[in-house]
């Protein structure tokens, strides 16, 4: 019972008929074009010219290490400063550069936001400032109201002294 429950690995059924020598897939009617024959004939020549050029470039880089070795031992009071310097140049300048990436792609989103923004931004606008007058209204009100207030108290006292 508790079998039925646990989920079951996948199965797969393989047909032998599909299958050709080396399990490699055949289809009928189909051999070796003469396309693929003359592609392996002249790739091999283009092959073997660059595989003898890479050896050839090889050979010439250790040959140029050897004779340069015992240069950079004699220089290297002036060299390894100098490439310190030079490094740190270029890392500074690598830097320098993908910093004013960053700020341009920040200042390039934080354009697409106000774009966004400011679509909906006149709806918005237009309820602030009528808001804003229906506020700046009701203080005038208060304001007339609470000046009245004082010319009456005023002039009650101005009677009587």
């Amino acid at each position: 019972m508790a079998d039925r429950d646990r989920p079951q690995p996948h199965q797969i059924q393989v047909h032998p008929q599909a299958m050709g020598r080396g399990g490699f897939t055949q289809q009928q009617g189909q051999g070796v074009s003469v396309g693929k024959i003359l592609v392996v004939l002249l790739s091999l020549p283009v092959g073997g010219t660059l595989l003898a050029l890479a050896g050839l470039t090889l050979t010439g880089s250790l040959i140029g290490l050897a004779v340069a070795t015992p240069l950079f031992i004699i220089c290297s009071p002036v060299l390894v400063p100098a490439a310190i310097a030079i490094g740190l140049a270029v890392t500074g300048f690598v830097t320098s550069q993908a910093f004013g990436v960053t700020g341009l792609t920040a200042l390039g989103w934080l354009m697409s936001q106000i774009r966004q923004i400011t679509g909906r931004m006149p709806e918005q606008l237009d309820q602030a400032k009528k808001r804003m007058q229906d506020m700046a209204g009701y203080v005038g009100q208060k304001t007339k109201e609470a000046t009245q207030e004082i010319q009456k108290k005023t002039g009650q006292e101005g009677g009587r002294t």
